[in-house]
């Protein structure tokens, strides 16, 4: 029969990342051939460049003997390929999955032998990843389809007519609880960017459950265009929902005037106004800046055209206006506290400003702006 040939040197390589209860973070690996010892100095690549690190401890399972043991690991002094085994040791927290590990020896240079295990990794992670920045994590089976992945977000085909997508962490082999904990950074920095892109890989339950539980979006595809397709369908449709959210807060500039004799009822305030600059759109707060203070007459409840219900007017049109005032609002009389010379601006904010840049800037003109410009002023908005 053939015999399986052993190697002098160390073929290792790191599967799965694991907190463990005593232990601390540890590294599930594959020790395929050659032999580890408790205490060697090891190299892994990590999300942040090598990790160097001590081996604290050996483990392998306990044979299945008895469930209930308090510790189900075997403590080994050194350990030959081929098996699986678990190595405890500190900083294992940001160690990549699929990673190689190296042993430093004696003689060697501790930042030659980092630079070795993170071969191919540094350079990706220094040309895709940014660790500062809001983006999505990326997972993929093997170095070469992961850069095919980061290379594919970074610039996207033209046809597709999207921008690049921003990366904050990679990772190879399977989706696993420590992917989902990394991506879910992102909830507190930009919410949408929760997402985990796995090419080509599979997802284990544990990271599905996580997943689940803290918000954290997996889409998992064999094909990156696919991949990529699922992505902007989520951003089209997290950004349609936002804009909808904002809609009942956004202010759109505008001013108008009462056109004469058109008061026709005080509380409501029904008057017929003329939009002398930007679209006056229902709901929006109105207000008359004077010498003596700025006061808030309401909210437009309805707009007639021609007698027909409108959702907005235009500059240069006239139309019938019902302004509502809240419950404890001042009550303002006309010609005791505005006239037919006084403006009816939209009462901006510096919220309602932002809303209008974020979600609507494709339905603001160059006038518009001017006009955002002017009243930032009238309401002294920084």
């Amino acid at each position: 029969g053939q015999q399986i040939m052993k190697k002098p040197y160390l073929e290792c390589t790191v599967l799965e990342v694991k907190v463990i209860e005593g232990l601390g973070t540890t590294a599930d690996v594959m020790l395929v051939n050659g032999t580890l010892h408790e205490g060697d100095m090891i190299a892994i690549s990590g999300l942040d460049g090598p990790i160097i690190t001590q081996v604290r401890a050996l483990l392998t399972p306990e044979p299945m003997k008895e469930l209930r043991v308090k510790n189900p690991y075997i403590k080994h002094k050194r350990l030959q390929g081929a098996m699986g085994c678990k190595i405890a040791a500190q900083n294992l927290e940001k160690v990549v999955a699929g990673s190689p590990v190296l042993v430093v020896g004696k003689k060697d240079n501790a930042d030659d032998i980092g630079e070795e295990v993170m071969g191919d990794l540094a350079t990706m992670l220094n040309k895709f990843v940014d660790k500062t920045q809001s983006g999505v994590y990326v997972q993929a089976s093997t170095l070469g389809s992961l850069e095919a992945l980061l290379t594919f977000l970074r610039t996207p085909p033209k046809e597709m007519k999207v921008d690049s997508i921003p990366v904050s962490g990679i990772g190879l082999g399977p989706v696993h609880k420590l992917d989902v904990t990394r991506a879910s950074i992102q909830l507190e920095k930009k919410p949408e960017f929760a997402i985990i892109m796995a090419f080509d890989v599979p997802v284990t339950k544990d990271a599905k459950d996580l997943a689940e539980e803290l918000g954290v979006r997996i889409f998992t595809a064999d094909i990156i265009y696919h991949l990529f397709d699922q992505f902007t369908a989520f951003m089209e449709a997290e950004r349609e929902r936002r804009k909808r959210e904002a809609a009942q807060r956004v202010v759109f500039p505008c001013v108008c005037r009462i056109v004469k004799d058109c008061v026709f009822n005080m509380n409501p305030l029904v008057v017929g106004l003329e939009i002398k600059e930007g679209t006056l759109r229902m709901g929006t707060p109105i207000a008359v800046p004077r010498e003596e203070g700025t006061i808030d007459l309401g909210r437009v409840v309805s707009i007639e055209n021609n007698h027909k219900n409108t959702d907005k007017a235009e500059k240069g049109q006239q139309v019938a206006v019902k302004i509502d005032q809240k419950r404890g609002m001042q009550n303002y009389v006309f010609g005791r506290h505005f006239n037919y010379e006084s403006d009816l601006c939209s009462k901006l904010t510096r919220e309602s400003i932002d809303l209008l840049k974020e979600h609507f800037r494709d339905e603001c003109k160059k006038e518009d702006w001017k006009l955002v410009k002017k009243l930032k002023g009238v309401f002294d908005i920084m």
